[in-house]
């Protein structure tokens, strides 16, 4: 298990709090608890939220497809970009706008489920709830993280968590995922 090891040239203290097998434990967990939530996958589209929750919401989809008969990844699979919704844009007016892709089977009527790599603030969610709006009317909207540090300042909550992971406002939780970092890990920098 890689639960607490340190880093190597972390500097400032960098440990790793989940590694690459237990990114994917993790993900099947979800995906089977999605499945059972929802009695099934007929009717649940997976969103992903730039930039780690894409790559996080297609492989949740394959794992969907691979256990629910007659789901198929690519059609319940897209990316949520929440970018024009955020309520920080003064302060960080050099975000880039990202692409939203809606799934083929669209959003109408089905359960959504977003999909996140980290939730905080719960200030990315409400932006995306907006978002989701200009899409079209979900029956119902999920939402799916793969690590849940606290420090909510909205009430949202998510619907499956990978990881509660209790840390500190001075502390940093970075995700890694291998289709843009090269490996999957949940590592915690700095503190103190």
């Amino acid at each position: 298990m890689s639960s607490g090891t340190s880093v190597p040239g972390g500097g400032g203290g960098s440990t790793v709090v989940l590694g690459e097998q237990d990114v994917a434990r993790a993900l099947t967990r979800i995906a089977h608890e999605i499945l059972e939530r929802n009695k099934g996958g007929a009717d649940v589209v997976v969103l992903g939220i730039p930039t780690r929750g894409v790559p996080l919401a297609n492989r949740l989809a394959e794992r969907l497809a691979a256990v629910e008969p007659g789901v198929e990844a690519d059609r319940i699979v897209g990316a949520l970009d929440v970018t024009m919704y955020r309520d920080d844009l003064a302060q960080h007016p050099t975000r880039a706008i990202g692409q939203t892709v809606e799934p083929a089977a669209g959003v109408d009527g089905k359960v959504v489920v977003l999909v996140d790599d980290v939730l905080f603030s719960g200030r990315t969610i409400r932006a995306a709830l907006d978002a989701i709006n200009d899409l079209g009317r979900p029956r119902a909207v999920q939402l799916a993280v793969l690590v849940d540090r606290g420090h909510r300042e909205l009430p949202i909550r998510a619907d499956y968590v990978g990881k509660n992971l209790p840390t500190s406002t001075s502390e940093r939780v970075r995700v890694r995922v291998a289709e843009t970092d090269g490996s999957d890990a949940v590592v915690i920098e700095g503190g103190h």
